[in-house]
């Protein structure tokens, strides 16, 4: 499963953009020629992000089609499954372009309710009363 070599890379981005703060979800766009299924890679970022700031976070992973060029007839269309024959012709010879990306879109942090020394911004300590 060549998912836990990307659910590795994918972790060492997120910690470094965390900063050591608790991550709650991962937005991950990958193209369709990396072939990731992504039950395995939700396994796998479960498995790699234990003990991590990502511990438990959510994966969300969004599969950028691959643009699909027909050789023998010349039809292009977008797909998600780069080995597929071309839906105009039949034909075997298609050349891809894109779809070998691998993007950290976003992460979202876990929102801390008391912030100590940063009263600006502070929601108050809820062991206190008010």
């Amino acid at each position: 499963m060549h998912e836990f070599g990307i659910a590795e890379a994918v972790l060492d981005a997120v910690e470094r953009r965390a900063k050591g703060r608790p991550v709650r979800r991962v937005r991950v766009r990958a193209g369709a020629l990396l072939r990731i299924a992504t039950p395995a890679m939700d396994q796998a970022f479960a498995v790699v992000a234990e003990g991590t700031t990502a511990e438990g976070a959510t994966l969300d992973l969004v599969i950028e089609p691959a643009r699909l060029t027909c050789r023998a007839c010349g039809r292009t269309t977008m797909s998600a499954d780069p080995l597929v024959l071309c839906p105009g012709c039949g034909g075997t010879e298609i050349d891809t372009e894109g779809g070998d990306r691998l993007v950290l879109e976003s992460i979202q942090i876990a929102e801390e309710s008391h912030v100590p020394g940063h009263s600006g911004r502070d929601r108050g300590d809820p062991a206190r009363p008010q």
